[in-house]
């Protein structure tokens, strides 16, 4: 696997514990997890009546309480300016990496080289390896192929590399896309985790 994170080495360090969730925190994000799986019952089935509506409700607190999953808090804070700088700066790669996809699909004779990258995230929160995984997903080109949510590691397929510059790139890129995540809806404590080093330059001689 190329890029991968060396055993040890690579670990990133200790991540900050999670901010305590109160009862009603909790409350609140299992109602907002309902509302959502509600809704997306509503749109499988394309018919909003109240039949679907409380069987959409029973089947997602059904879900909630026999498959309940590790709570996602949002501790952050929005920041217009910065969201307005993340899905302008998405908008402008989503277009750059499709000519470029297009491109090498179009070229003659030409077989693009494709790796595998680790990437070590700086935020290692689950909603950060979230969003960061879906816009990372998203650009065309670039394909997030397992999440290391212990070590906060993103594996990445990225398309057409010719040299280490490009694997290089390739990391600088993932890491900008979390940079601008974190400043759009991260707490100020993750904003400062923003300048450490990635684990895998920090240890390299």
């Amino acid at each position: 696997m190329t890029g991968d994170v060396p055993p040890g080495r690579g670990d990133p360090p200790p991540a900050a514990d999670p901010p305590a969730v109160g009862r009603g925190g909790r409350w609140r994000d299992q109602a907002v997890a309902l509302g959502w799986l509600v809704v997306a019952w509503l749109l499988l089935w394309g018919d909003l009546s109240w039949g679907n509506l409380l069987t959409g409700l029973v089947v997602g607190a059904a879900v909630l309480f026999f498959f309940p999953l590790p709570p996602v808090t949002f501790g952050g804070r929005l920041r217009p300016g910065a969201l307005l700088v993340l899905a302008g700066t998405f908008a402008a790669e989503l277009v750059s990496a499709s000519v470029h996809v297009a491109a090498v699909a179009l070229r003659p004779g030409y077989r693009p080289r494709g790796a595998i990258i680790a990437v070590p995230l700086r935020v290692r929160t689950d909603l950060n390896l979230a969003l960061t995984a879906e816009v990372i997903s998203l650009v065309p080109g670039t394909l997030i192929l397992d999440i290391d949510r212990a070590r906060g590691v993103l594996y990445v397929h990225v398309l057409d590399v010719r040299g280490p510059e490009d694997l290089a790139a390739s990391r600088d890129r993932v890491l900008a896309v979390e940079r601008r995540i974190v400043r759009a809806v991260g707490s100020p404590t993750e904003v400062r985790q923003l300048d450490l080093e990635p684990a895998d330059r920090r240890n390299q001689p």
